[in-house]
């Protein structure tokens, strides 16, 4: 075997698949042993290959349960090893016939009872009697490796075993490799472009796999038209039979933020920071930030020269509106920055332990204060976390005179009861 072009096709296949070298060669060792069991192997048995690459030598080997013995029945007696019992037939036995199945799945056994019979099988099981006859130091649970005759000239079956070994053992590489990776990877940016539409589904090439674009996570401004490229937040990686599937997201908060830290060097090296989102997808975000350092502006930071950062983001998210506030530690201070574009007169705490705040605006801010179907203040209320109600000076002198006269009418019944 010529061993440097061997380990340079591994190499390539690695490269190619975005699969470890040692997943490659893994591969290729159960290939040579379904191939050496198809044409000479028995059923049951156990074959392993193991290639030695600085050698170029190929052992091959057959593995034996040790059990403790085996009943008059010809089932296995004494405790099951954890191994027999979950051991299914592998890749090496996936072209069986339907009644070779039905044989095979009639060696193991379920009672009445719950308890598990296993049928002996001399391929692949080993009494620990026998065992201790090769092997002193074997016991009951441990494999007994055997070196079989080593065979190369495979036929033309066994060669397509070996083919479909490969396929499917890379395929299933392939598809960890890819799960791993995008796991690692959930809460960020990632660019992709639409590949097509099923329904309201909207699925995206994202280069090694595809994501797949929920109505929950569009937001209403996009027109997902086929080969366009969006920016997406991965939301969450999930693992299918038919392979792992990328969540992605173009609705949640933390996309506005990821937008941002790559258009803002200060928010990538922590001098800015992003101290609270509050977003309604498509339609108008609030980002509260705030300096490190006396020296940096942080919504000058956001908004960059002439607004070309803020606007960058704008156009990513095809026009949503986005209000960069001051955040401050002050609650009142806060509140009143959450209104912004709208000019805040005043801000009173009604109760600081339930979060509950009045805001006083003027009667030509009020409009803006709320917001087009309240949209403003649910905003600031999300992003300061407090209960906010909104009047303009005169709706609040009302209030006040209603409350004092409330005031003063309980207290007078107070008094009346002293009496």
């Amino acid at each position: 075997m010529d061993t440097k072009q061997f380990l340079s096709a591994i190499k390539q296949i690695s490269e190619e698949k975005g699969i470890p070298e040692q997943s490659v060669l893994e591969t290729i060792e159960a290939a040579i042993a379904a191939a050496y069991k198809r044409d000479y192997g028995k059923k049951g048995q156990i074959i392993k290959a193991k290639l030695d690459l600085e050698t170029g030598k190929m052992d091959i080997n057959q593995t034996h349960f040790v059990v403790e013995g085996v009943d008059e029945e010809g089932y296995i007696t004494g405790t099951l090893p954890t191994r027999i019992i979950e051991d299914k037939p592998d890749f090496q036995d996936f072209d069986r016939t339907r009644d070779r199945r039905k044989q095979e799945d009639a060696e193991v056994e379920k009672m009445e009872d719950g308890e598990i019979k296993i049928k002996f099988n001399p391929e692949k099981h080993i009494s620990l009697e026998d065992a201790k006859k090769v092997n002193k130091k074997l016991k009951v649970g441990d494999e007994m490796v055997t070196q079989l005759e080593p065979h190369t000239d495979f036929g033309r079956i066994a060669a397509q075993t070996a083919k479909q070994v490969i396929i499917q053992r890379l395929r299933e590489a392939e598809r960890d490799a890819i799960f791993l990776e995008f796991k690692g990877r959930e809460g960020e940016l990632i660019s992709g472009v639409v590949q097509r539409k099923e329904g309201a589904l909207v699925f995206v090439d994202l280069g090694k796999t595809n994501g797949l674009l929920t109505p929950a996570e569009q937001i209403m401004t996009d027109n997902y038209k086929i080969n366009q490229r969006f920016r997406f937040m991965i939301l969450k990686v999930e693992e299918t039979p038919r392979g792992p599937v990328v969540l992605l997201s173009r609705a949640h908060p933390k996309l506005v933020l990821e937008l941002f830290r790559v258009e803002v060097p200060e928010i990538d090296s922590g001098t800015v920071e992003v101290k609270a989102t509050a977003r309604e997808a498509g339609s108008r975000t609030k980002i509260a930030v705030a300096s490190k350092e006396e020296a940096v502006d942080p919504i000058g930071s956001l908004v960059g020269q002439k607004g070309v950062r803020v606007q960058t983001v704008i156009n990513e998210l095809s026009g949503e509106k986005i209000d960069i506030i001051l955040w401050s530690e002050k609650p009142k201070e806060f509140i009143a920055n959450s209104f912004s574009p709208a000019k805040v007169l005043s801000v009173n705490v009604i109760d600081e332990t339930r979060k509950h705040a009045l805001v006083e605006v003027a009667d030509d801010q009020f409009s803006l204060a709320i917001g087009k179907k309240g949209q403003n203040v649910r905003l600031a209320a999300k992003l300061t976390g407090w209960r906010i109600d909104v009047r303009s000076p005169k709706e609040n002198l009302e209030f006040k005179k209603a409350a004092a006269k409330e005031d003063a009418e309980t207290k007078a019944e107070e008094t009346e009861k002293e009496e």
